[in-house]
């Protein structure tokens, strides 16, 4: 049955498939590169501006968690369906994976990403969130409609891609995995590369920041629950105080950096949650910590996880007290490491639609993305794209309840998108031009 509704969806595709495009290569590299300087002017085009700013108010005002954006992922569809474009839904619960293009190699990605935070949105404005306890504090619901504008563009200019633009639309970003749910359901299946961008409150509207190699770190979640013997305060001896012996733990997780990793090795250890006891007077059973590790190797990440877990529960036993370490694998993410080729096609790229003095080197951040694992798994390039706004006052950080998007910057992602996956088309042709017709890739 499998087998059967593949070979409906490829033929679906190739009935439905826009005329094919020249047979003259040549002519098409000159047609893209003719266009792609005007990406940046018709996504400044009223119309389309507000086509975006609509949609992406449409999803502030509807904020959905992780793998629960089935309304944000039907509005995508209802879009892509007026525009004519391919998709494969769902993937991984509510994810999308649209095409445009001729449905044969390159296959290039371009990518967002879908969810809303667990927080209670405090800007007040005419589209704030409609749904208590949720709010799009990070901007992905500008960098969906930053994606759709660059699909339109896209679109338009389907008869002279020399390949595939795949879009991903990716669910639960904000530590539920959506990359690796997607990656494992075969999103990115012979997808040569994968580009992403980021809204940044540092950099003003016009410059965006990237960096060859590691960008973010490899990041985790642990808790433990550390258990000794409770009873009255006043009678410790009888005791084994798990308060003690979980303070002696935070202590010695301390150390892990400052004694033990490479000073030139960034590397994060922190305690963020202690949990115990509920009277003055008298000692518990038990204490709940958790806290959070990064750092920019594998190896690193390997070895200071290791370490946490041995520390935890060897301390705990010095101070004759039982540890269970447990570690959130749900939110555990790879090191983000951009390719140096697509970073040196990003830079170039860029630099010809704003100037090479507005694509800045970005800094090393102990933040976390899951994009990691698309990058890990291909070629990559994630960059940041600048919104400062100083007519709005201090930035605030992606996860505040009084974080604002600054909207003109849309015209910018969606450029940018449409210009690197076609400019990435062009430069990186089918390494066999002869296949035979109906040798297109299985994922279509």
């Amino acid at each position: 049955m499998a087998f059967l509704k593949l070979i409906l969806l490829i033929f679906t595709l190739h009935s439905f498939m826009p005329t094919p495009i020249s047979s003259n290569p040549s002519l098409n590299k000159e047609v893209l590169a003719r266009i792609r300087p005007d990406f940046l002017e018709f996504a400044k085009k009223p119309v389309i501006m507000d086509w975006m700013i609509g949609i992406r108010r449409k999803i502030h005002e509807n904020p959905e968690l992780g793998y629960e954006e089935f309304e944000t992922s039907k509005l995508i569809r209802a879009e892509l369906d007026l525009m004519g474009i391919l998709y494969k839904y769902p993937i991984a619960g509510t994810g999308i994976v649209g095409y445009i293009g001729t449905g044969k190699p390159p296959f290039v990605a371009l990518r967002a990403d879908m969810d809303a935070l667990a927080m209670e949105e405090l800007v007040e404005w005419e589209h704030k969130s409609k749904v208590p306890g949720k709010m799009h504090a990070c901007g992905h619901d500008a960098h969906v409609a930053m994606l759709l504008g660059a699909a339109k563009m896209l679109q338009e200019h389907r008869n002279d891609l020399q390949g595939t633009i795949v879009l991903i639309f990716q669910p639960a970003e904000e530590g539920g995995g959506g990359a690796k749910q997607m990656l494992d359901a075969g999103a990115l299946d012979n997808v040569d590369a994968i580009f992403t961008l980021h809204v940044s409150t540092r950099h003003p509207i016009g410059v965006v920041a990237s960096r060859s190699g590691p960008l973010l770190a490899a990041t985790s979640f642990f808790e433990a629950v550390i258990t000794g013997k409770g009873g009255h305060a006043a009678l410790p001896q009888h005791t084994v105080d798990p308060i003690l012996a979980a303070a002696n733990v935070i202590v010695s997780l301390q150390h892990l950096v400052s004694r033990e990793a490479d000073p030139l090795d960034s590397q994060v250890v922190s305690v963020g949650k202690f949990q115990g006891g509920g009277a003055f007077n008298v000692i518990p059973d038990s204490v709940t910590i958790g806290g959070t590790f990064r750092a920019f190797s594998k190896e690193s990440f390997v070895q200071l996880k290791h370490r946490i877990e041995e520390v935890i529960t060897k301390q705990a036993s010095v101070q004759r007290s039982n540890a269970k370490v447990t570690f959130d694998e749900k939110s555990t993410y790879p090191v983000l490491f951009n390719n140096k080729e697509l970073h040196e096609h990003f830079r170039q790229v860029a630099g010809e639609m704003l100037g090479i003095q507005n694509v800045v080197q970005a800094e090393l951040e102990m933040g976390g993305e899951d994009f990691a694992f698309f990058s890990e798994a291909i070629p990559g390039l994630f960059f940041f794209l600048g919104m400062k706004n100083e007519t709005q006052g201090p930035p605030q950080s992606g996860h505040s309840p009084y974080y604002i998007v600054n909207e003109d910057v849309f015209p910018y992602g969606a450029a940018l998108h449409a210009s690197l996956a076609t400019s990435y088309l062009s430069e990186n042709p089918a390494k066999d031009t002869s296949a035979p017709e109906g040798s297109s890739h299985d994922e279509l």
